[in-house]
């Protein structure tokens, strides 16, 4: 292999990571806020690829004003913050505010809600709720669904924490289990789930 070789795959590679890194790191910001099945390699390349592009087109100003006043030259640091600002911050700001916008009521009148599934949707609020579980062999578990409750989120199965049991009769909450800390409870093993406030 000789240097031109080497030079041309060190470009290529530094071309990819170009490309790819703002990409990559809105695909991560955004799964993080509303997580979602996995795909293929290929796949995700190219959708790295295209939200890079998308990202350097809504970026243009900062690139083009860099360009204009050869900020490398001038003022270096500042070339430096606005590279920062381009690769890296850009596309988690941006990420997030495609979630809220995919969130707002607008948005859901024409598309579908960003969070997939109900379980997500309705834990992802960290409310505080009075909850009974009904169980697929027909006992009721009731409790508080509270800030030290836990509720799995996709992609993993559905499993919850309930942080205090509390005696139930019918739909009424009589009054705590003594020496109880809670219940975990298997998703699959739920038939449906009643909240209170």
């Amino acid at each position: 292999m000789n240097i031109f070789e080497i030079t041309k795959d060190i470009n290529n590679l530094y071309l990819f990571i170009i490309f790819a890194i703002p990409g990559f790191i809105s695909i991560k910001t955004y799964n993080t806020l509303s997580p979602s099945d996995k795909k293929n390699a290929p796949q995700v390349i190219i959708d790295a690829i295209t939200y890079s592009c998308l990202n350097y087109a809504l970026m243009s100003w900062a690139i083009y004003l860099d360009l204009y006043f050869n900020l490398s030259v001038n003022y270096p640091l500042l070339h430096i913050l606005t590279l920062l600002t381009v690769v890296f911050i850009s596309p988690i700001i941006l990420s997030f505010a495609y979630y809220k916008l995919r969130e707002s009521k607008t948005i859901l009148k024409i598309a579908p809600h960003p969070t997939l599934k109900s379980w997500d949707y309705i834990f992802g609020k960290k409310e505080v709720y009075w909850i009974i579980l009904e169980l697929q062999d027909g006992k009721r578990i009731g409790g508080i669904y509270d800030k030290n409750s836990f509720a799995s989120s996709f992609p993993a199965e559905e499993q919850i924490y309930i942080e205090e049991l509390w005696e139930i009769e019918g739909k009424k909450f009589i009054k705590p289990i003594e020496r109880s800390k809670g219940v975990m409870v298997n998703g699959n093993n739920i038939k449906f789930i009643e909240y209170y406030t």
